[in-house]
């Protein structure tokens, strides 16, 4: 599926993705697009450096691994360490590679800070299939139009809790993803009466 979305890259576009994804292969594909690229990498992956840029950031050269590794033209890249400082306890050093090597055209922070954005995607699945939905939860219906009516339920539940997170950080002007998603689903499920379970199918 990666492949397909590569395909459909053109020059303009900017793709952030996980550091699954990040390898040669896959990267000299993107790249051939066009299109700007900004992955997160694994750790162990360390290019050979070649020049440390003004903005801490620094040029790279990305080669295939293995024998291969050795006759295959390099492809250069800028590399971007960095760790996220929000009030929380965090050690973890993130990598980013990137097809934008001008610090002038897009800065370091710039660039961490947009795949910090990304990566709200993955806690939002966390907020629907782990505390939603309950990791012992199945979908009951048994058909596929009702299974589709239940799955359009749990969006449209999730949707609706994060609305009012949303609407209570406004109130007292603070950053929505300051507010947890784990208490306010607790106050929800406390304001709705006992008797809320019902079929999926309406009956």
């Amino acid at each position: 599926m990666a492949g397909e979305v590569i395909d459909r890259l053109t020059p303009g576009m900017l793709l952030l993705a996980d550091r699954g994804f990040c390898g040669f292969p896959l990267w000299s594909r993107a790249v051939a697009t066009g299109a700007d690229l900004a992955w997160r990498a694994k750790g162990n992956m360390l290019p050979r450096p070649i020049e440390t840029l003004a903005d801490g950031s620094w040029l790279a050269e990305l080669r295939p691994s293995g024998n291969a590794g050795r006759k295959a033209t390099p492809l250069t890249i800028r590399v971007i360490d960095y760790r996220i400082d929000d009030g929380r306890h965090n050690e973890e050093t993130y990598r980013l590679f990137t097809t934008i090597l001008d610090p002038d055209d897009v800065s370091a922070l710039d660039l961490a800070t947009a795949y910090s954005q990304r990566w709200e995607i993955e806690s939002a699945f966390d907020e629907l299939k782990t505390h939603q939905r309950g990791p012992r939860t199945v979908l009951r219906s048994k058909s596929p139009d009702l299974v589709l009516q239940e799955t359009w339920g749990h969006l449209c539940c999730h949707y609706a809790i994060r609305t009012l997170m949303w609407e209570a950080a406004d109130q007292v002007g603070v950053d929505p993803d300051r507010v947890s998603f784990v208490a306010a689903l607790r106050i929800a499920r406390r304001s709705i009466p006992a008797a809320r379970d019902f079929s999926p199918s309406g009956h």
